[in-house]
């Protein structure tokens, strides 16, 4: 707590004053001890274990019916990487909606190393239908067998695509949020970045969801989220190291480590949610801090007690529906603003 004999100055001088209770919420406990995520498991997985895992789940969420089907056509299509290879964007299209659309374009999560579109279907068929707007969801290829700048460049070609292809979609070019979950929450605030150095589309809006800002690893909560077994301190290096290899982050361009970027300038408003027992605890605050420093309007959400992916492991908790409610509402205030 600051008292006005507190002097307090940057994003780091305000998270150091910070106190969090490491508890976890009891709703989120019990999805936990129901064996739905992996527990007390300190070591990273096998990476073709862990890999094959997540596609199921993705086929099988792919493959169950939800509420939204009959109000939207889900879609795959194929486009060219800038080194040619070929990039599968999934697209929702919610029905009965006037064009041209506003679109969202997510980008998963999955460390990096991990996931495919369909492991989120259900939550990017609520925000097309919720929205209105067109949800595209790239299949971006993954490390370690494709580092980086591999994975940030399939993200942005298909930022271009959108946009190149707008009258083809039937969507509003100025009116494109991103977002994305943990890695993809990461990619999204790079892809952010990089459109705006390097002349690209126009962003309106941010919509971060636990993102994976800081390769670095030396926040006080990358220090503390060591054996829950489900995003813990090993994980995070495991996965860094397959994306960046041996490079030196330094060299790297600004927008390839959302964190180290110094000047935020010009970059959309964003919304930023996470958990008091998420590795990223301290790095999401800090990046939201140093937003509203830069006099970008930043919304930060924090889930007292809640774990990294607490609405990926317990749909159906209070947490995860006031998160859903709250980072739709952001983005119909983020559309409807831009056509005013």
């Amino acid at each position: 707590m600051m008292t006005n004999k507190t002097v307090l100055s940057g994003a780091d001088d305000i998270l150091s004053a910070l106190r969090f209770n490491l508890d976890m919420d009891s709703e989120i406990a019990a999805g936990i001890s129901s064996g739905k995520i992996m527990t007390n498991q300190a070591e990273v997985p096998d990476l073709a274990v862990w890999r094959k895992a997540l596609l199921l789940l993705g086929e099988r969420m792919a493959a169950t019916p939800t509420l939204f089907d009959d109000r939207l056509k889900v879609e795959d299509t194929m486009i060219p990487a800038a080194d040619g290879s070929d990039i599968r964007l999934r697209i929702y299209r919610p029905a009965a909606t006037h064009v041209p659309l506003p679109v969202f374009y997510w980008m998963h999560g999955g460390g990096l190393m991990l996931g495919s579109p369909e492991q989120e279907e259900t939550q990017m068929k609520e925000i097309a239908v919720s929205t209105g707007a067109l949800v595209v969801s790239v299949d971006y290829r993954l490390a370690p067998e494709y580092p980086y700048p591999i994975p940030l460049e399939d993200c942005y070609q298909g930022l271009l695509w959108i946009d190149a292809h707008a009258d083809q979609l039937g969507v509003d070019k100025k009116r494109i949020a991103v977002g994305g979950a943990s890695a993809g929450g990461g990619l999204a605030a790079a892809v952010a970045m990089m459109s705006l150095r390097l002349g690209g589309p126009a962003i309106i809006h941010q919509s971060l969801t636990y993102p994976m800002l800081d390769c670095r690893n030396q926040t006080k909560s990358s220090h503390e989220i060591l054996s829950l077994g489900i995003w813990d301190r090993a994980y995070n290096l495991f996965g860094w190291h397959a994306y960046l290899g041996e490079r030196v982050y330094e060299h790297l361009p600004d927008y390839a480590i959302p964190a180290l970027a110094k000047d935020l300038n010009g970059l959309p408003p964003a919304f930023i949610a996470v958990g008091s027992l998420d590795l990223f605890r301290d790095e999401d605050i800090a990046y939201a801090l140093r937003l509203m420093e830069a006099g970008i309007s930043a919304e930060l959400h924090f889930y007292h007690g809640a774990v990294h992916g607490f609405d990926w492991h317990v749909p159906d908790s209070a947490m995860t529906k006031s998160l859903f409610s709250k980072r739709i509402n952001a983005l119909n205030i983020a559309y409807k603003v831009k056509t005013e």
